[in-house]
């Protein structure tokens, strides 16, 4: 096997979501293995993402955007390439989730959600889709859930959104495979970030969550960064239209 196979080294990536949780531990891992990155954030400062990417000696933007406006693709995008002077990845990280009864679910919520986990990684995808296939090709890793296989409890918006980006990735990948743009999803399974805070205090729903992970632990944001090189790499440059969750074995059991 070539040893530069899982090598970013020269290549620039975009990752939303970047100031924390899974987002920082993708471009943490995108940085060690030769990328250069920018991160969008909102109003949350990158500052413990960027020590980790200058610490691999790359270099760190930030992006300052609100995903949820039509007009934020076009522009991360544009400073991206401005910024780092390429853009080789992009991964669709930023995402939200609201909990309620769906026969209590408030509009607002459901808008929020849609807008931030499905229209902005449409809109990037877009935009990125087209700066790759007029350079040559590129990497889109889209972060999907396992709620793009299942129902879940509570959370109609999320489920919506994540069954939608699986579709979204397919349907991108049949369309620019055979011009060398890759578009794959990972599916993390029950991680330990802000987003499942409420899960992982409630006693009893984090025992029937830890009940079915066949490894036996909530996964951490860094269980995803070796899905995120492999994707973003060579070593997929013939994976098209994949996710692969990691996700402790959820899916197996």
């Amino acid at each position: 096997m070539p040893p530069d196979l899982f090598s970013l080294q020269g290549q620039a990536a975009l990752v939303t979501g970047g100031a924390s949780g899974i987002g920082q531990a993708i471009a943490a891992a995108l940085a060690r293995a030769g990328a250069d990155v920018a991160v969008t954030i909102n109003s949350q400062p990158a500052d413990a993402t960027r020590r980790h990417v200058e610490a691999a000696g790359r270099r760190l933007h930030e992006v300052r955007a609100d995903l949820g406006r039509p007009e934020a693709a076009q522009r991360a995008v544009a400073e991206t390439v401005a910024a780092l002077g390429r853009l080789d990845i992009v991964v669709n990280n930023a995402g939200i989730i609201r909990r309620a009864d769906a026969v209590e679910y408030a509009e607002e919520d459901w808008r929020a959600v849609l807008d931030l986990n499905l229209d902005a990684v449409w809109r990037l995808s877009q935009a990125a889709g087209s700066h790759m296939l007029a350079h040559g090709g590129g990497k889109i890793v889209n972060i999907a859930s396992l709620l793009s296989f299942q129902g879940g409890i509570r959370v109609p918006a999320y489920a919506a959104s994540k069954h939608a980006v699986l579709g979204l990735t397919r349907a991108l990948a049949n369309e620019w495979a055979a011009r060398g743009v890759n578009v794959n999803a990972i599916a993390p399974g029950y991680i330990a970030t802000a987003n499942t805070a409420a899960l992982r205090a409630d006693e009893t729903r984090n025992r029937q969550i830890l009940e079915r992970i066949p490894a036996g632990r909530w996964g951490e944001p860094d269980d995803l960064a070796g899905a995120a090189v492999f994707l973003s790499s060579r070593a997929a440059d013939y994976v098209h239209g994949q996710v692969l969750a990691v996700d402790g074995g959820w899916m197996a059991r």
